[in-house]
């Protein structure tokens, strides 16, 4: 019997997907303190307004995410934006960065999640930025997916 690879969802990064093209994606784990463990386990923390970067080392690291003190943590709490290292293979990473210098891409995360076995983990995506005519083109597709949705749910009634 194989086990079910369920995530239970934490963040999504919506906006993400309608102003960048999407060209691969990676999972990473995230190195986090207990704090912030525990506020995720609430369903807390925004990941909406932030990106990955290298800050000028050899590693990865989320800026500008979103993760609320755990208020029963008294002094041993974590500031809530502060920089946290990703986890990723050195080849990867090495990938990853190379992109990054070499055709001007950014890298951004998408959802954030716990998998089956209980751990954070990270979606993150390289990305190139979507033009105004681009952004149009996926406004107007969704547009017209809703709206064939809802002529074919009313020629079914």
């Amino acid at each position: 019997m194989t086990k079910v690879h369920e995530k239970k969802m934490i963040a999504q990064n919506k906006r993400a997907r309608f102003d960048y093209h999407i060209e691969s994606t990676i999972e990473a784990g995230v190195m986090l303190q207990g704090s912030e463990v525990k506020s995720l386990r609430q369903g807390k923390g925004s990941i909406s307004e932030s990106y990955a970067s290298s800050e000028g080392t050899n590693d990865l690291y989320l800026i500008n995410s979103f993760i609320p003190e755990y208020i029963e943590a008294n002094r041993f709490n974590h500031s809530p934006t502060r920089p946290r290292k990703l986890l990723l293979k050195r080849r990867e990473l090495n990938k990853l960065l190379g992109a990054v210098r070499k055709k001007g891409m950014t890298i951004v995360p998408l959802n954030l999640y716990f998998n089956s076995r209980g751990m954070v983990k990270l979606e993150i995506a390289l990305v190139s930025g979507k033009n105004k005519a681009d952004k149009r083109a996926t406004e107007k597709e969704r547009d017209w997916k809703r709206d064939q949705s809802r002529i074919l749910k009313g020629d079914m009634d």
